[in-house]
């Protein structure tokens, strides 16, 4: 089977590692890349060893034969993106937040049916091995009927040294952070009933929200789940990265997943844990190494799809139920009340 060729939009912090991750598999081939400011898209590019470069999006996809592009810009120009590659009839990979609103997203959602194209969110958090092995655990049954759980992503971490767009967004951690641990709630415990949301803002130099607190009834009314996302850099926070935790209490007993990846089981039986470390590449960093290894598998899923092999778990139509999520909770901190989804 020939290799997939595709486009790469973007050349910032992130894209690197995006970029890296595509070369961990075979099947897929990046031919052209297209960057707002030309010398830092042919820098990535040498890196990278892409052979075109582009500083015209609309020029790049009238002259490449692509099979999909993937965008990893900043997420005020990924609409615009997805319209025009919908415009071109060529499937598309975006980054999240898909958009900066529930309306625009369902515009993108309906862009791309009409187009007849594939729409594939780059929803990397599920695929964290540690994360679906604890799908697992709670899909065995083995703790019971879950009734509360706990999932939390707060962080020392400089984010806004490494990503200094994200101090002009207006939703921040909801929409960046938020965006992946809803989705989780999501994978866990299927589509939430009802949300409460309470925001706070530590960084005075930023225009969003950087701590967010949001309960959520979960689960078919059986389970309460309360999510603590935030970048506050607080002296007390020096774990690394983006480590997802997680605690779930069952009707026969509880499963958590702790900051060295290991799932802990504890039942009638006793406490059986086991370690499910990422895979570590020489391009990750090692504070980040759960999420870069779950980039790679992310990837593999669009690539078996783009081959007619099913269909990957992270749609446009399925992530904009996370983005209506994220904006229920939005309404919840305004409104100071709870907001019922269904």
């Amino acid at each position: 089977m020939k290799d997939l060729r595709f486009a790469f939009f973007g050349a910032g912090y992130w894209a690197r590692f995006q970029m890296a991750a595509w070369r961990e598999l075979d099947g897929a081939e990046c031919v052209a890349l297209f960057n707002r400011t030309r010398a830092k898209g042919e820098a990535f590019a040498e890196e990278f060893g892409i052979p075109r470069v582009y500083n015209d999006p609309e020029e790049l996809l009238r002259r490449e034969d692509v099979d999909f592009v993937d965008l990893c810009t900043n997420p005020f120009t990924l609409p615009d993106f997805v319209r025009l590659s919908a415009a071109h009839k060529v499937p598309v990979i975006s980054q999240k937040p898909m958009a900066p609103s529930v309306a625009i997203g369902e515009e993108l959602v309906r862009t791309c049916a009409e187009a007849g194209i594939a729409y594939y969110i780059h929803e990397n958090w599920r695929w964290q091995l540690q994360l679906r092995q604890f799908k697992a655990v709670l899909d065995s049954g083995e703790i019971g009927t879950p009734f509360r759980a706990r999932i939390t992503m707060v962080s020392g971490y400089p984010v806004f040294i490494n990503e200094p767009t994200l101090n002009d967004l207006e939703n921040f951690i909801l929409t960046d952070m938020g965006t992946h641990i809803l989705d989780i709630v999501r994978f866990y415990f299927g589509e939430p009933e009802l949300v409460y949301c309470q925001n706070h803002q530590v960084h005075r130099n930023i225009k969003g929200e950087d701590v967010s607190t949001v309960m959520l009834l979960a689960n078919g009314g059986k389970t309460t789940v309360t999510c603590e996302m935030g970048y506050p850099e607080s002296y007390y926070e020096h774990d690394v990265f983006a480590q997802t935790l997680a605690f779930v209490e069952g009707e026969k007993g509880t499963a958590e997943v702790d900051e060295d990846y290991r799932i802990r089981v504890t039942t009638s039986d006793g406490t059986h844990s086991r370690r499910y470390p990422p895979v570590s590449y020489d391009w990750a960093r090692t504070d980040h190494l759960a999420v870069h290894a779950s980039i790679v598998i992310c990837h593999a899923g669009f690539l078996r799809a783009f081959r007619g092999e099913g269909t990957p778990e992270t749609t446009g139509e399925d992530n904009l139920k996370t983005l209506r999520l994220v904006f229920a909770c939005y309404d919840s901190a305004r409104s100071g009340q709870a907001i019922r989804l269904r």
